[in-house]
């Protein structure tokens, strides 16, 4: 038997997989961490609506990635911004991190959850509900846990403690913190899907589906093969960051700045 020439022999090249969609008939912009800058949401906001105009009319999903609270002054006008997204437009889906699981907590006067509200910035959201500064630290834990309890709206927390733990959109799968590498998306844990750090940041194999995330702070969009984070540290650093997302492509939009990627 006579062999093949040796270009037939040859393995075809090993094509790149294809680029992640959320699928040409939809738009999607993911705004990340927001600890209670309701300055910077409404500028990102109008930014979203001024870029969304420009790209055509076609459904438009938003979706808040989560840490909507605490660190920033205006974590109680904030929920206000997002219970207005939710009333006006039917394609807002807001994730829960771990900042709206402690404020839960929290609100519903639980004093051992309120030591640790503290200590991820809630002064700063008790200060946005009315009480001073300077009360709230003179409370001890129970007496912060009362007040929250008598000082914040329930129709703020029946909002909060409605958030998605995931939103999933054609190839992207849309989180706070991120996943746990391994375990399949839909039998993901919801203390993963909000407290995960380290091991999934870590990780450098791909996923089921492209990771967009927030929860850890970096000075620029942390734009990876696996994952995209987009917390920029907005509380801090002024530059609150949203992806936009429609087919395969993907761009990014910053308080003051426009980006493209």
């Amino acid at each position: 038997m006579i062999a093949p020439p040796a270009w037939l022999r040859r393995k075809a090249p090993i094509s790149a997989p294809p680029s992640p969609s959320v699928g040409d008939d939809r738009r999607v912009y993911a705004i990340g961490d927001i600890h209670g800058r309701d300055d910077l949401l409404r500028d990102l906001l109008a930014l979203i609506a001024r870029d969304s105009e420009a790209r055509g009319a076609i459904p438009t999903y938003l979706i808040l990635l989560g840490d909507l609270v605490d660190r920033g002054r205006w974590s109680a006008q904030v929920i206000e911004r997002a219970m207005e997204l939710a009333r006006t437009n039917p394609l807002a889906r807001f994730v829960k991190g771990n900042h709206e699981e402690a404020f839960l907590m929290a609100a519903r006067g639980h004093v051992r959850a309120t030591h640790y509200f503290r200590q991820y910035g809630g002064t700063e959201t008790a200060a946005s509900y009315g009480l001073a500064l300077s009360d709230c630290d003179a409370m001890d834990d129970a007496a912060l846990a009362d007040w929250m309890l008598d000082n914040v709206p329930r129709a703020h927390v029946d909002f909060v403690d409605g958030f998605e733990d995931s939103v999933t959109i054609g190839d992207y799968f849309f989180v706070h913190a991120g996943v746990k590498p391994g375990v399949p998306l839909h039998a993901q844990s919801p203390d993963d899907l909000r407290w995960i750090r380290t091991e999934f940041l870590d990780h450098r194999d791909g996923h089921e589906k492209m990771i967009v995330h927030g929860h850890n702070i970096s000075e620029n969009v942390d734009e990876r093969s696996n994952r995209i984070g987009i917390d920029t540290g907005a509380y801090r650093s002024g530059r609150l960051t949203a992806i936009g997302l429609q087919g395969t492509a993907r761009w990014f939009l910053q308080t003051g700045v426009e980006c493209a990627a």
